[in-house]
């Protein structure tokens, strides 16, 4: 592959719902541009992004993946990206390392949820981007459909480029806005052709807004236009350019990516109309002297680049995907990861076809390329030379809420899971393992259930290691309501020394949750010598990690030691911690044990339409909805108190409710006493495991 200078690269992202055609889309370009022969399917699992296994088998993008592709002298770095919500993480790191996007449309379906969460995507980066509506030769697909339902959505900014010429129902050429001119296709050629009647009326109210937005960027061409001037073809591309770039024009353009129709088109636009790298800023901070350094794309500064994405295959290693913030890298280069304060030599510099490295001499300011084997570098990871080091700011990637239970199938494993887990947690940032030692479980968690379901199956076909996943153990504690008085003497003879203790002691409520327990003694006389008060302490504290109750950790319990007795040759540290426990088991019973129920306070966003669906299903669950506070277009943001064991499962049934763009977010509020129905069924489970254990 050629090197490419920053003003001749662009960085270009796909978003959409899942199945509105960003891989066909890909491919497409990647035919159009040579890279292939033949194009391949996404039913046939032989296109270059989806390279996965998994992917092939599931029919569906499950990572990013960048296609670079030379296009009339241009380099343009195309990022397909999943479209199903529970790999956004995979999203979110591709939109951080894009110049503009993409959002493509299926011209079936319309406009659908995915079409909207890319919108918000592209506002909140700021990214220039086109609406591309594919599928535009399926019957009933209508790009003025989608134009009339974008522009209600998101106002005037929506400019056609082309619109579709259809003869007896078939899509067979385009009018081109700009130029008025109609064109067909005549196998892989296009011919020019008459602009049908039926799209005259239409081209003059595009061709109008396209002028008005034209008009508005200077006031000597708004001079112009007033006086009836006509533009010129190329003074209406610049001042185009300079709107798309701005985000004060969305570009709607149609095609085909089956028949490749429409796509050229798209890959001209491209690179007439989006930003280069040069034209986008970007800062860190020189951690030498302490300021913010403008590195924005310029080749002449320092080398720096930050690592947006991490890809571990078992079979070709790990390769580390940067983006090049300023500068020029260059083979054998050293660069110093500031993250993890070490310096490591870059050796051979790629670009990543999909999964296929293709080795680069240079990577020049705002490109994306590879690197492979940087051992100790993560996603998300800053890249400069020692002399002048700086640190990028962190991408902002959602936080997995959804959790589940694992253990491997086979107890020897154990160290293999680990390590695999570990290799896929540094690819993707939105999967967390979590041990959760006081409930003796490991936890995963992820985006969603169909992200955990990947997760397994991807286990057991590259790391060839059997997962179960159950339901989770939620973390319940066990504390007292009452006053008890209780004694328990210890006492074992059998020859020689025996084993005394004695102890009286009063239990209970300690009034804070957030300790295990309060000791205090209140012995006179030398009832208990004082050489012993830590034994029976020590006692306690390993009473607490399993309740008498359900054997969950005790909490909120205040123990006095007021009397008790000894022997003066019998009488150990161990015969006075054993009185305790027993003291504490019997003392606990009778001080009326309660069950506590963790308690999270959540917080769901929600289209108003959906407000009233949610709070019943919030209170099926048994959470206490607190307040609603409306948010800028048309949500609400619900907050709740709900118990933890009622989020089981929410996120799968909040999408189902919401048509999935509810999202939610929790954390931990506090405990409450837990409904009797609940102790009731913990307790039971407590005792039918004791008596299980019993009869083996």
């Amino acid at each position: 592959m050629n090197i490419y200078t920053t003003d001749k690269i662009r960085n270009v992202v796909l978003l959409g719902h899942g199945g509105s055609g960003k891989t066909s889309l890909a491919e497409a370009f990647a035919y159009l541009s040579g890279i292939t022969s033949r194009l391949g399917k996404v039913t046939d699992g032989n296109t270059v992004s989806d390279y996965s296994k998994e992917e092939q088998r599931r029919k569906f993008s499950i990572s990013a993946s960048v296609i670079p592709i030379e296009w009339e002298g241009y380099k343009i770095n195309v990022i397909d990206t999943p479209g199903y919500f529970d790999f956004v993480g995979e999203v979110e790191e591709a939109v951080s390392a894009a110049g503009a996007a993409i959002i493509v449309v299926n011209g079936k379906s319309g406009i659908e949820v995915g079409t909207q969460k890319a919108w918000e995507l592209c506002e909140k980066y700021k990214l220039p981007r086109f609406i591309y509506v594919s599928n535009i030769d399926v019957d009933n697909a209508s790009f003025r459909q989608v134009v009339e339902d974008m522009t209600n959505l998101y106002g005037k900014k929506m400019a056609p480029f082309n619109l579709p010429i259809r003869e007896n129902e078939k899509f067979v050429g385009y009018v081109n806005v700009i130029t008025e001119t109609g064109n067909r296709w005549e196998g892989k050629e296009v011919v020019p052709c008459e602009v049908p009647d039926y799209n005259k009326a239409n081209l003059q109210i595009c061709r109008d807004t396209l002028m008005e937005a034209v008009a508005e960027t200077s006031e000597e061409l708004m001079d112009r236009y007033f006086s009836g001037e006509q533009f010129s073809e190329a003074e209406i591309r610049a001042a185009l350019r300079t709107n798309v770039c701005e985000g004060s024009i969305v570009p709607m353009t149609m095609g085909s990516n089956t028949l490749c129709q429409g796509v050229y088109t798209l890959l001209d636009d491209i690179v007439k109309y989006m930003p280069s790298p040069e034209n986008r800023e970007v800062a860190g901070i020189n951690m030498k002297t302490n300021e913010i350094y403008h590195a924005d794309y310029d080749f002449a500064k320092a080398k720096s680049a930050y690592i947006w994405k991490t890809m571990v295959d078992p079979f070709i290693g790990k390769y580390s995907l940067i983006k090049v913030n300023s500068g020029v890298l260059k083979t054998d280069d050293l660069l110093y990861n500031v993250d993890r304060d070490i310096e490591e030599k870059v050796g051979k510099l790629y670009v990543m076809q999909g999964n296929k490295p293709i080795e680069v001499s240079e990577l020049h300011a705002g490109d994306i390329g590879a690197l492979a084997k940087l051992t100790a570098a993560r996603t998300g990871n800053s890249l400069s030379t020692r002399a002048t080091t700086i640190k990028f700011g962190g991408m902002d990637i959602s936080t997995p809420y959804t959790y589940m239970r694992y253990m491997p199938k086979n107890k020897g494993d154990v160290d293999k899971l680990s390590q695999a887990l570990q290799k896929l947690s540094h690819e993707d940032l939105t999967l967390k393992s979590v041990n959760d030692a006081e409930n003796r479980q490991q936890l995963i968690y992820g985006m969603g259930d169909q992200h955990l379901d990947i997760v397994v199956s991807r286990l057991l076909n590259e790391y060839k290691v059997e997962v179960e996943l159950m339901k989770p153990k939620i973390a319940y504690r066990e504390t007292v309501k009452k006053t008890s008085d209780v004694e328990y003497k210890y006492k074992k003879q059998s020859g020689g020394h025996g084993q005394y203790g004695h102890v009286k002691m009063r239990f209970s409520p300690s009034g804070d949750l957030s300790q295990s327990y309060v000791f205090e003694q209140e012995v006179v006389g030398g009832a208990v010598p004082k050489n012993f008060f830590p034994a029976v302490e020590k006692g306690l504290q390993d009473s607490m990690d399993r309740g008498p109750l359900a054997a969950y950790p005790v909490v909120g319990v205040k123990a006095v030691l007021y009397d008790g007795s000894y022997h003066p040759v019998d009488s150990s540290e161990m015969a006075f911690k054993m009185a305790t426990i027993q003291a504490f088991k019997k003392g606990f019973m009778e001080a009326q044990p309660v069950l506590l129920e963790p308690i999270m306070s959540l917080k769901v966003t929600v289209p108003d339409a959906s407000t009233g669906d949610v709070m019943g299903d919030l209170n099926k669950r048994r959470g206490r909805v607190l307040g609603m506070n409306p948010l800028p277009g048309g949500k609400q943001v619900i907050e709740a108190d709900i118990p933890m064991s009622g989020l089981l499962g929410y996120c799968t049934d909040l999408r189902s409710i919401t048509g999935g763009r509810g999202e939610y977010a929790y954390e931990f509020s506090r405990y409450e006493q837990a409904p009797s129905d609940v102790q009731a069924n913990e307790v039971a489970a407590r005792a039918a495991k004791v008596a299980e254990n019993s009869g083996e």
